[in-house]
């Protein structure tokens, strides 16, 4: 059913805009031109500046870089509005072919991304715009002297990974093969920035994540490197939906993240180049 609302949105605005020359002639109220001028979903006006509102859901891992990219976005286009909605990859993309209403999906892997290319709700071929690497987050201190993924097999060591259906939990399965490890986690996380927390808050020893999390973490974990983590580098695609409201807005943030400036953004942040 929300789907279906969105194509009849998308209907309605179309023959709005065909309509445009006759509204303009006709003495329509003051309100029905004042409620059409602000709709949130507006794209551009006449003149190209962009408005209205660009809904992005973005993997968890890319919260601190885009809230920061959303900032100025928001300042260099004044009169538009960036939400966003972070998860894990996966939970996003089962909500976008459910139909829920959004713009830009940003994954943390090919394959969740393929979920919603799989399903014809994708405006054309996704492009990979960085790539993340593993590393195991511990207490400050590392107060249980982790080196190495070994490390984390002792008996006694509470260790936290994501589930293994979000891209940072296949991520670490392929390491731990690469290694022929077996860990026994005491919970599985649906992101990694729940994986992440159970560690801050002194409820796990040490948990696999990503090194843009340790870094963005700001001294409240120890990251720890580990070899393995070559062995299962994720590339990070981003693509407009076809179910988008806004597209011109869609398209200038996906433009944004891919700019030289976008870069730096997510290169501070400890992303790596695609």
């Amino acid at each position: 059913m929300i789907r279906t609302a969105r194509r009849t949105r998308r209907t309605l605005r179309a023959a709005g805009a065909g309509a445009a020359a006759l509204l303009a002639l006709s003495a329509c109220s003051s309100s029905d031109d004042s409620s059409t001028s602000s709709d949130s979903s507006a794209s551009a006006s006449a003149d190209g500046k962009l408005s209205g509102t660009v809904t992005v859901f973005a993997a968890a891992s890319l919260k601190e870089s885009f809230t920061t990219l959303g900032r100025q976005f928001e300042k260099a286009h004044p009169g538009t509005k960036v939400t966003f909605s972070f998860g894990g990859s996966d939970s996003l993309a089962a909500s976008i072919t459910g139909g829920a209403p959004a713009d830009v999906f940003a994954s943390a892997s090919p394959k969740t991304m393929k979920i919603v290319t799989d399903a014809g709700d994708a405006a054309g071929t996704p492009a990979d715009f960085v790539r993340n690497q593993l590393e195991i987050a511990t207490l400050p201190g590392n107060p249980h002297k982790i080196d190495s993924l070994a490390d984390l097999t002792e008996s006694g060591l509470k260790v936290v990974l994501c589930d293994k259906t979000v891209p940072c939990g296949a991520a670490a399965q392929k390491a731990l093969d690469a290694a022929e490890l077996t860990v026994e986690p005491v919970s599985y996380e649906q992101d990694v920035k729940a994986a992440l927390t159970k560690v801050e808050l002194k409820e796990a020893d040490a948990a696999v994540v990503y090194k843009t999390d340790v870094h963005a973490a700001d001294g409240k974990v120890e990251g720890v490197e580990f070899p393995e983590s070559a062995k299962a580098v994720n590339a990070y695609p981003i693509v407009r939906l076809k179910g988008a409201d806004n597209t011109d807005a869609a398209d200038a943030f996906i433009a944004l993240v891919r700019s030289a400036e976008g870069r730096k953004v997510l290169a501070e942040a400890g992303f790596l180049q695609p």
